[in-house]
């Protein structure tokens, strides 16, 4: 089936978790390449660096406070990116949490919390943005998985979330695809992160011996960083990759078991 592209003058992107960290870094980077950009983290306060960063950079940003777990609180936010910037047509699911518990002390509290963030958010978002998409007949999806989804002994539920989400991302591709509409995940490595440093502080390691010790497991011979990711977001929801979907780009340094 031929789908035409109705051009718009910039497109809109929608970026969650992007208060800080790799959800900061990509929602820069899109607004460098030239998009609107809905900054999307639990409190609208807290998008603030975010968005002055992009203004300051010349580009076009929109704070919004959502729980991405909550249904209702997607569809409002979605709705105000639509009336205020207009359609979306580019969505980045990385919004995440990922506390630690060893499975047999995990309440099943933290078991639903964790999914509800990581698994049900991207498909609220996904289902609220992707009819945007197929009306313009072009669309990109990048859902932020983790090399975590392959197994994680002291991350059970966040494991199972990010390897859901690479199923999600698939089936997302074989159903979409008609429309123009392409879906991919990223899987980060080590990045620096609030992640990375609470793990450091619960192993008791200063935060640079913590990334030493990391680096020297990685093929590169680094830790990743934010903007590592935000690169490869960058190419994924570009003209450029129109001919890449239902793909797991491992963003770690080397290759992933």
């Amino acid at each position: 089936m031929t789908h035409t592209v109705r051009a718009a003058t910039k497109k809109t992107a929608i970026v969650t978790g992007a208060a800080r960290g790799i959800g900061a870094a990509v929602a820069r980077r899109l607004a460098r390449d030239g998009l609107a950009v809905a900054v999307i983290d639990l409190n609208e306060a807290d998008c603030a660096d975010t968005v002055e960063a992009i203004a300051r950079e010349g580009g076009t940003a929109l704070a919004i406070g959502a729980d991405v777990a909550d249904e209702g609180l997607v569809g409002e936010a979605v709705a105000r990116v639509t009336a205020e910037l207009g359609p979306p047509t580019v969505l980045v699911n990385n919004a995440g949490v990922g506390p630690r518990a060893d499975l047999v002390e995990m309440a099943t509290e933290q078991w639903d919390m964790v999914l509800g963030v990581n698994l049900r958010g991207p498909f609220f978002l996904t289902r609220a943005a992707v009819p945007h998409m197929i009306d313009a007949g072009w669309g990109r999806v990048v859902t932020m998985s983790s090399i975590s989804a392959v197994g994680d002994a002291a991350r059970v539920d966040y494991a199972s979330a990010k390897a859901g989400l690479i199923g999600f991302t698939k089936s997302l591709a074989l159903q979409l695809g008609r429309h123009g509409v392409t879906a991919n995940a990223i899987a980060p490595g080590f990045i620096v992160s609030d992640m990375t440093r609470a793990s450091a502080r619960r192993l008791g390691l200063e935060f640079e011996e913590f990334q030493r010790r990391a680096a020297e497991s990685i093929p590169v011979g680094r830790v990743g960083r934010p903007e590592d990711v935000a690169h490869a977001a960058s190419y994924l929801v570009s003209p450029a990759a129109g001919f890449v979907s239902g793909q797991v780009l491992y963003v770690a340094g080397g290759p992933v078991d």
